[in-house]
């Protein structure tokens, strides 16, 4: 077996450059130019009868704050984000919405940012909707747009940017409590300065009365669509609802918020991000939701997940570890 020293490898390289440096005798022809775009991010898999476009929303990235993770120290998250080859103080946050299409309903589930933030966002977020169109999805076609809680990433996709109805012919399935806790106008009096009151706000935003007229609350364990169930999952909020899909002997766990981004939070289920309104509460959800996911052997689609952001996950260490399913290219 040969063994490459790092000067063998300098050598190399050194020599290569100097080959291209060389004179040719064919003619020089120009550069191709660079895209300098990715291609449309939709990918489908079917859950047995059932047909799953996952159509991404875009990432957003951003200086993570002291108290991201509000019960571990900044250098001990920096440690866990040099473990997977990711930028220390940095946040990368994937969004991704999908649309369920069960031959007699088309659906989605979670709407994104939103059309406003693709504008400001220069594209970076804010492109389910352009997402679908690429994957022959017609935002018109939409039966009912569910929402598994009300967070500005989940939700705000239900406006476009001049505040028209994104699915103008879908119902808006919103869980029961949550919908009651956000619309509370005492709770919203109580609601401490900053990233409450805050949510609070864009809540009533974003539920205009075009918005309203279409909401239609729903509970924990009902059937919103054929072969989609709604699942409590309270602690993120206090109706955060997840989802399960299921048909024929097939079935994928939607966990909406169950965990954030799975580098950190499946890893370290114990780990509380500060976007959990009850930390506790969300902990034991998360550790009951992937104790069951282990158990059964179940799919979970992760909406904070790397796209395509469909994994099996495993018991690891003290807590659980994501292994992204691999891409299949049939439907």
């Amino acid at each position: 077996m040969t063994a490459f020293t790092r000067r063998d490898l300098l050598s190399a390289a050194a020599g290569a450059a100097a080959a291209t440096s060389l004179p040719f005798n064919q003619p020089a022809r120009a550069a191709a130019p660079p895209a300098g775009k990715q291609t449309a991010g939709w990918y489908r898999y079917k859950i047995g009868s059932i047909e799953v476009t996952v159509a991404t929303d875009g990432v957003n990235r951003f200086k993570m704050a002291e108290d991201h993770v509000t019960n571990i120290k900044k250098d001990v998250v920096n440690a866990a984000l040099a473990e997977v080859f990711m930028e220390k103080d940095m946040m990368t946050t994937p969004y991704n919405p999908i649309a369920i299409n069960t031959g007699s309903k088309l659906a989605i589930i979670d709407t994104g940012t939103g059309e406003s933030n693709y504008k400001k966002s220069n594209g970076t977020a804010g492109q389910f909707v352009t997402n679908l169109a690429a994957a022959g999805i017609d935002r018109n076609a939409v039966d009912v747009a569910i929402i598994s809680h009300y967070h500005g990433d989940h939700m705000n996709g239900v406006l476009m940017d001049d505040n028209s109805l994104t699915y103008p012919n879908a119902e808006i399935a919103v869980p029961a409590k949550e919908h009651q806790f956000w619309m509370d106008d005492g709770e919203m009096s109580r609601a401490p300065k900053g990233r409450m009151e805050g949510n609070f706000k864009n809540v009533r935003r974003v539920f205009t009365p075009e918005v309203l007229k279409r909401v239609k609350t729903y509970e924990w364990g009902k059937e919103l669509i054929p072969g989609v169930t709604a699942q409590g999952t309270p602690g993120h909020t206090p109706g955060h609802s997840s989802f399960v899909i299921a048909s024929g002997s097939d079935s994928v766990y939607v966990q909406s918020d169950v965990t954030h981004v799975p580098f950190l939070f499946v890893r370290h289920p114990d780990w509380h991000a500060f976007y959990d309104q009850d930390g506790a509460m969300a902990e034991a959800t998360r550790r009951k939701v992937y104790d069951m996911l282990v158990a059964d052997r179940m799919r979970v689609q992760g909406f904070h997940y790397p796209f395509p952001s469909l994994a099996h996950v495993e018991k690891h260490g003290s807590g659980y570890r994501e292994i992204p399913v691999m891409w299949n290219p049939n439907i």
